[in-house]
This record gives structure tokens, sequence and C-alpha cells, in this order.
């Protein structure tokens, strides 16, 4: 039987059984397995992925949705890979279009590395803004914050979700509400009996990913990462809007370092919705 063509190849919906071919593609692009997150992104949004007739998967990626059920008004591209064997042959390309026809007229975003960039350019993307990627065992250092932090507790689910759909700007709770299961500390930030900022730590191979990091200011935003890492002993690994330049120094300063920088791009809206100054990390970049 002759090998069909990559053209021919149908796309089909990915679940939780992909999850550990998932995986092998994004080891097989020197990517860190992700199984953790892998899951989560399978089983709180859409996979879309191609099989490979010699086993495995060619390409895949995730769509996250937003919104009212069935009438998503956001959705966050991401987890976007080609088997290295099957790349710079247009199946990236072929999947997004792909994407783009299922989603209809949904406004899309998703986080670009310098590589992919050109690619989601030439089908339309928008550069709207930029998150840079830290990394390192945080070092304590300056007087205590003086916000009250605690760890989260299933009856502030319901004042978690208010704020996050809040600052976001639409309506998280399929992935938010999946927090208490998905991650290893999920802690809240109060002042005069009101919340001001939450955030969660989660694992991912062998760092702790601080994300959504949401905080009515800078001091807030500090205040949430220093009570993650007083909790931890592994290093934290988070991705932080560039306009936070104060956040990033401060962060700079206490042992994480400069990883990457990725562009944040929309497609279909001019910018992303909500409050941008108490949105500090996306809970991932492939998430939105």
């Amino acid at each position: 039987m002759p090998t069909p063509s990559l053209a021919a190849l149908p796309i089909r919906r990915l679940t939780l059984r992909d999850l550990t071919a998932c995986a092998d593609l994004s080891e097989d692009r020197g990517w860190p397995r992700e199984e953790h997150k892998w899951g989560l992104l399978l089983s709180a949004g859409k996979g879309f992925g191609i099989d490979d007739p010699e086993g495995g998967l060619v390409a895949a990626c995730v769509v996250t949705e937003y919104g009212a059920w069935q009438r998503p008004d956001l959705g966050a591209i991401g987890m976007v890979l080609v088997a290295e064997r099957h790349a710079r042959r247009g199946v990236g390309r072929r999947l997004m279009r792909h994407v783009l026809s299922a989603m209809g007229t949904t406004p899309l975003t998703l986080h670009a590395t310098p590589y992919g960039r050109p690619l989601y350019e030439e089908l339309g993307f928008k550069v709207t803004g930029r998150a840079e990627m830290l990394m390192g065992r945080f070092t304590p250092s300056g007087p205590e914050s003086s916000v009250a932090t605690r760890a989260a507790t299933a009856e502030d689910l319901p004042a978690i979700l208010r704020l996050d759909e809040e600052v976001f700007g639409t309506d998280r709770t399929p992935l938010i509400t999946r927090l208490p299961a998905f991650a290893d500390q999920l802690r809240v930030a109060e002042a005069a009996g009101r919340f001001i900022g939450y955030t969660a730590a989660w694992p991912n191979m062998d760092t702790h990913v601080v994300g959504p990091l949401i905080a009515r200011d800078t001091e807030t935003a500090k205040a949430l990462i220093a009570s993650l890492a007083a909790r931890t002993e592994r290093p934290l690994r988070t991705d932080i809007d560039v306009r936070h330049e104060e956040l990033l120094a401060w962060a700079k300063e206490r042992g994480l370092a400069s990883v990457a920088f990725n562009s944040v791009m929309t497609y279909g809206v001019t910018d992303l919705p909500g409050d941008w100054t108490r949105r500090f990390a996306p809970l991932t970049v492939a998430a939105g």
C-alpha cells in the first residue's frame, strides 16, 4: 500500500486517549513532555491532530474556548506542533487553517515563538503584546510584604471565578474550576475582606509554573509569588506581560532569569478583553 500524502491525511479531534502521543510529539520537537499540562488542555479544550500512518502524530494543537457554552467569545490556540520528520512541508499551515475554519468568527489569541510568528502573521494574526518567560530558584529578599495571602479553600472558588472573569474579560469556568486538582498550590490575597488577587503553582516537569497570576497591583503580585515560592523546593517558571516592568525587575533580583520572549497575537480582534493592569501571567501560554 502506498503511503498517503500529508495533504490527504485527515485532521481529527484529539482526546485524553491521545495524551501519550501528544507528549511524544513534544519530545520529538525538543520540548519537555509536559504530560500534566497536555492532560489539562485536552480535557478543558479541543485538541486537533493528524495521525501518522507509521504511528504517532504528524501534528497537533489545542484550542481552549472561553465564554458562554457553545457560544465562545474568545479562543486560545496552543501547543501547535509538527513532527520533525514532517516539518517545513505545510502541515502546520494546513492544521491552523482548519482551526481557523472550525472556530468561525470567534476571536482568537496565541503566544507565538519567534519561529512560529511568521506563519501566524501570514494567516492574519497581529502582534498585540509580549510576554517574558522567567525561570529559576526564588530567593526572598527585602521586608516581608504587608499583603495578606492564604491557601484557597473550596468556598473561595465562586469569588475566584468572579475576579477572574472581571480581569480576564470573559468566563473561564471550565478551566479555572480544574485548578484545585491541577495545581499543587492555589492561593488568594485579601484586603478588607475582599479578594484582591489569586495565583497557582502547578507542576511541570521539574519546575512549578506560576499562573494564573491576577492581582490588584504589583505589590499584591509580589506577595502572591513569594507566598508560592516559600512553599516549594522546585524552581519557579512564569510568563509575565512585559508591561509589568516593576514585577519583572523584582523577580530577576530574586533569582528568576529571562529565558525567552513570546509575542502575544490576536485574530479577529484588535486587543484582548479584560484589564491587563491586573493580569500579570497566564495559567499557561498555551491557554492564553
